[in-house]
């Protein structure tokens, strides 16, 4: 990562514009061309530097469902589970933590119901049951990580 990518890093953690050329806008306020945004922006997603490039959307306030989710799996089958719980395109964030649950995902659905469909899938292949950890309520920290 050189000092353009953190340019651009930085600059994308304060918002992405709605207009017609949102990839032109940008690259206009970063200093960059358009096609040379989208080229970095390419390279970072497959470099594994960035995991996703795309908006954020509250799954609650457009109908659907959202709850924080964590197992605990034994260390010497965590990578067949954190494949098979990845599988499922309800997942996100999947991490693992140093605690007697040690993986730890968010999962969003698209209806609130769904949510214990999913949980129940995921428990059937794996094997491992799944705990439940929806939110009580929500705090809004801003936060950015600067690079």
């Amino acid at each position: 990562m050189d000092e353009v990518d953190r340019v651009i890093i930085n600059g994308l953690q304060e918002g992405f514009p709605i207009c017609e050329r949102p990839y032109a806008a940008t690259a206009q306020q970063l200093g960059l061309t358009e096609a040379e945004l989208i080229d970095r922006l390419g390279h970072l997603l497959e470099d594994g530097v960035l995991s996703r490039f795309g908006p954020l959307i509250h799954a609650e306030q457009v109908g659907g469902g959202l709850t924080l989710a964590a197992m605990q799996v034994p260390a010497e089958d965590l990578e067949r589970v954190i494949e098979q719980v990845n599988a499922f395109p309800e997942v996100a964030h999947n991490y693992e933590r140093d605690h007697v649950l040690n993986m730890w995902f968010v999962l969003a659905t698209e209806r609130p119901e769904q949510v214990g469909t999913v949980i129940a899938a995921i428990e059937s292949r794996t094997g491992y049951p799944v705990y439940n950890f929806p939110k009580e309520e929500e705090y809004f920290l801003n936060l950015r990580l600067a690079v």
